[in-house]
């Protein structure tokens, strides 16, 4: 349970959210909606206890979940499985029994007998933790979120991001948590892993919050809805599920639209007859009146709100270049034993548009990362061709240096360009004033989407590696982005789970990993998109 009080949010000295108090209860089943960069990831982690109000007070009774954007947590060393079952402590308990086993099994004598007995003792703090069931409760929710026991077997370090972000979802729905706040947490989903978690959340039990831009999720979820308006810095909380919500927003609107057309009309008249009566020195007074009056008018209604504003996302003009800008040549990954992909060829031609399709794990952002020679590849190489020009949107934002601020980042992209061409770039993407000194680690996933977006906007890449550019955006951004991926005239390697971005893109090609096999696109990959 959450309990907040005059809770104020800002960042630096823009305020983002107006004092508000408000609370989560159990059977509270919140969407937290509003625009990329209004605030709420930023009121999210005030509410998981990561950040400090500028104000007021949260008090949290119970266990509290909380799912940020980019989750970096746990030991890049530990099993994925140990990393769930942690939410609950068993993974020490397992991990005593492991080594009493390791003993049990080489060791005789007396360390035989201490082993025997640590094992006792492991396997009862095991079975007081939940033991097998909660085990099996574990392992059921990770395959429903698409995780195979295979990846449950593997060190934290060889997972995908991806992967790693389904691990920690897993972790947390397993936590048995009193209060959940879930940021974003379709992202990386397969359309399976998604309907199971539409109908998981339907049923929780206790207080929710979720950022979420997936319609269906909050349509099919939430009972209350919490609209952040970044125009206002206010919260509007409406007690009522996702549908209703939009029709109330829509008859507010118009209720507003009418309230503010009778004011001004009542209001031009008081102005009009006490514009007559200012000519008489007998009745200035009663028309002084009648101003204020018809001012008190205006004063005392909304009218119609603000508007969000949109980022304006155009890629760039290609920089010219050779027939074929970027190969691939045998190209092979593997962590220790683990092979993600092996002998991979393929060649992207100037202005072509290839799909990488492949399940969760198959490597489909490492390839990526080979690609832009951010990673090596285990064998094989990487050839640019004449005048290749490669630009590069990572899904987890890694190419932002997050202690530099929004200015520096995209000077360090744009050394050619002048501070006010640059400040005009990033005014474009909804980045003004002191915004741009804000370092880049504490935008939300949504303004670092916009931020590497507008990083390459000013790249004058002739061929653009997308890895999930949709994922964290709003509808409004996310249309920008599809306009921007229809209308670039240079190639596009493109990784995602939206088939609206797929669409968008109209591929000549298809990779699909790990086999490498590779295609020329046609409809019937397309149903393989949001399973991918």
């Amino acid at each position: 349970m959450l309990q907040v009080k005059d809770i104020e949010v800002r960042a630096a000295a823009r305020l983002l959210l107006a004092p508000i108090s408000f609370q989560v209860i159990p059977g509270d089943r919140i969407g937290l909606v509003g625009r990329n960069g209004a605030g709420k990831t930023t009121l999210t982690r005030i509410l998981a206890g990561e950040g400090l109000p500028a104000g007021g007070t949260v008090n949290r009774s119970g266990q509290l979940g909380y799912l940020p954007q980019d989750p970096r947590s746990g030991d890049p060393e530990q099993i994925a499985r140990d990393r769930v079952l942690g939410a609950r402590g068993l993974d020490q308990a397992m991990r005593r029994m492991r080594r009493a086993e390791e003993t049990m099994a080489t060791a005789g004598g007396s360390t035989r007998q201490e082993a025997m007995d640590a094992y006792s003792r492991a396997e009862a703090a095991f079975v007081a933790a939940g033991g097998y069931a909660a085990e099996s409760e574990a392992a059921r929710i990770a395959a429903n979120l698409g995780l195979a026991d295979r990846v449950l077997g593997q060190p934290l370090k060889t997972l995908s991001g991806g992967q790693r972000r389904r691990i920690e979802l897993a972790r947390i729905l397993f936590s048995d948590a009193d209060t959940l706040l879930l940021d974003e947490p379709t992202n990386h989903l397969d359309a399976d892993s998604v309907v199971w978690l539409r109908s998981y959340l339907q049923t929780y039990p206790g207080g929710l919050i979720v950022i979420s831009h997936d319609t269906e999720l909050l349509d099919a979820v939430v009972n209350k809805v919490f609209h952040l308006d970044a125009n206002r810095a206010e919260l509007d909380i409406y007690s009522m599920n996702w549908k209703r919500y939009l029709a109330q927003r829509e008859t507010d609107e118009k209720r507003r639209r009418r309230e503010l057309a009778n004011a001004e009309r009542k209001a031009g008249q008081l102005m009009a007859q006490a514009d007559k009566m200012r000519a008489k020195a007998t009745k200035a007074v009663a028309a002084q009146n009648m101003a204020k009056r018809a001012e008190k008018l205006l004063a005392g209604v909304e009218g119609e709100r603000v508007q969000d504003q949109v980022a304006r996302i155009r890629f760039p003009e290609p920089a010219p270049c050779g027939k074929t800008p970027l190969r691939g040549f045998d190209l092979s990954k593997s962590y220790g034993s683990l092979e993600v992909f092996t002998a991979v060829d393929l060649a992207i031609d100037k202005g072509s548009k290839v799909v990488i399709l492949g399940l969760n794990g198959a490597g489909k952002t490492t390839m990526l990362r080979i690609l832009a020679g951010i990673e090596d590849p285990s064998s094989g190489r990487v050839e640019l061709g004449h005048g290749a020009r490669v630009g590069y949107y990572a899904q987890e934002h890694e190419t932002l240096e997050v202690a530099r601020s929004v200015l520096d980042n995209m000077k360090s992209s744009s050394p050619n360009l002048n501070d006010t061409d640059v400040r005009k770039v990033l005014g474009s993407f909804l980045f003004s004033g002191d915004d741009v000194e804000k370092p880049a680690k504490v935008l939300s996933g949504g303004e670092k989407t916009r931020l590497a977006l507008a990083m390459l906007v000013v790249s004058a890449a002739n061929v653009l590696l997308l890895d999930e550019p949709t994922n964290n955006l709003d509808p409004a951004s996310r249309a920008e982005v599809l306009n921007a991926i229809r209308t670039y005239a240079g190639a596009v390697v493109l990784v995602t789970h939206d088939p609206g971005a797929v669409a968008a893109l109209e591929p000549d090609r298809v990779l699909v990993l790990p086999d490498g096999v590779e295609d020329l696109w046609s409809d019937d990959y397309a149903e393989l998109v949001d399973l991918a």
